[in-house]
């Protein structure tokens, strides 16, 4: 669905001004809502972008490379807790798990020795391993946050040899055909926009060098397009469980670390970047290699993303292209809110889920419980965010969400088989609040 006239002349007129002000070349942006490109914003004239405009996306890269990486642990190739020399034996970091490496929670060094990986010829994956040493790892794993392009260039080498596909062959069966992606590929195909860095003092054009990235490739060598990145967003708010079951994506989007202890506005999850902004969390990644930088940020909840590109290395005047992707993501999620699900009158629930609807008291505390259309039970203390469990056996229930996850709610019945009592993991809510526990 469009966005409206003045939510777009918004949009519009943010994009503009991050060009100007951040002198970019050329700037595209995307908002993407229900799976679908809503509204396209361009800016510049070198060259003049458009939706099949190719950029250099970066360490967006690793979104998809970590999707690959739980493709394989959904199908019992490899566990999270593997650690790295049980797929590359003999690894002198090999100690490091793959959920370590996935998290940037390893320690491990930023970026492998030798010239700076994105602007040179790339090493092979031979030359790449040969390369590692034990003092590689900076910091003892989860001792800090500490991103690695690294850790990725690992991983992409682990699901070599896993799967003995390519990694670029990899991605492309498992990933960019199935979605239809066909303008997301590792070297540039025209037409593409030519990387440059702005001269601060004379506001001339530099060109940057097109570089393969070799073994490093899987951390941030792709090419990609506002209308392909736009449908891997739509993938990253709601998964097609033929390629990555929801639940999988959900727990990839759940924190590994915090990078900003002072305020918790920012952490990463497994292959994925988490952003704080005001109430809401974005999942996403930034993005940048010679020339380029990017920006992908999602809000999963009302399946509303924005991405975007331009072709000089870093915007100036306190632009980045990320924080334009999430000052414009929110600006559309202020404006134009998603509208409630309408109301619709329910069947008669079960009767023994009946039964256990209403109010209970713990502590003194008041407790209220209904039945949702799905079958399950949904409460919790008054004025207190609700809790759902799931039916698991007679007078058994599970909890699925929020403190009660995964916790047992087991219902009490007297000599009459009536329900007096919900034990939820030996906390004893009664019906009144005189009752003992």
């Amino acid at each position: 669905m469009a966005l409206l006239p003045e939510t777009a002349r918004q949009v519009d007129l943010l994009v503009a001004r991050a060009q100007a002000e951040g002198r970019g070349p050329s700037l595209a942006l995307g908002v993407v809502r229900d799976g679908a490109l809503a509204h396209l914003a361009v800016a510049g004239e070198q060259p003049r972008p458009d939706g099949d405009l190719q950029y250099r996306i970066g360490s967006i890269t690793k979104t998809m490379t970590a999707v690959l990486v739980m493709q394989q642990r959904d199908a019992g190739r490899l566990a999270l807790d593997d650690p790295l020399d049980r797929h590359l034996p003999g690894t002198p970091v090999g100690a490091l798990t793959v959920h370590q490496l996935l998290g940037h929670a390893s320690g491990l060094q930023r970026e492998p020795d030798g010239g700076w990986w994105e602007r040179a010829a790339g090493m092979d994956l031979d030359a790449l391993l040969a390369g590692l040493t034990p003092d590689k790892i900076a910091y003892p794993p989860h001792h800090v946050y500490h991103y690695s392009n690294l850790a990725y260039g690992l991983l992409g080498a682990a699901l070599e040899r896993i799967t003995g596909t390519p990694w670029i062959e990899l991605l492309t069966d498992r990933l960019l055909t199935p979605l239809g992606m066909r303008r997301t590929t590792f070297g540039p195909g025209e037409p593409f926009a030519r990387g440059f860095v702005v001269h601060p003092w004379h506001e001339t054009l530099r060109s940057e060098p097109l570089t393969e990235t070799g073994a490093m490739a899987p951390a941030g060598q792709l090419w990609s397009t506002v209308e392909d990145l736009a449908r891997w967003a739509a993938f990253l708010a709601d998964p097609d469980p033929a390629l990555l079951d929801p639940a999988t994506l959900t727990a990839m989007c759940a924190p590994v670390v915090i990078n900003d202890l002072d305020s918790w506005t920012g952490g990463h999850g497994l292959g994925i970047e988490l952003y704080r902004v005001g109430d809401r969390v974005y999942v996403g990644h930034g993005g940048s290699m010679p020339g380029y930088v990017a920006g992908l940020v999602v809000h999963r909840p009302t399946r509303t993303a924005v991405v975007d590109f331009a072709n000089s290395y870093g915007l100036r005047g306190g632009h980045h292209i990320s924080g334009l992707a999430r000052d414009v993501l929110t600006r559309v999620l202020d404006a134009e809110p998603a509208a409630p699900a309408p109301w619709r009158p329910a069947d008669p629930p079960a009767a023994d889920l009946a039964e256990l609807t209403g109010r209970w008291w713990f502590m003194g505390g008041e407790y209220e419980f209904r039945a949702d259309p799905a079958g399950h039970l949904v409460g919790g203390q008054v004025g207190r965010p609700a809790h759902r469990f799931a039916p698991d056996g007679p007078d058994r229930w599970r909890g699925r969400s929020g403190p009660q996850d995964g916790e047992i709610l087991t219902v009490v019945r007297d000599s009459a088989g009536a329900a007096v009592a919900l034990d939820i993991a030996t906390f004893l809510l009664t019906r009144t609040p005189d009752q003992a526990p």
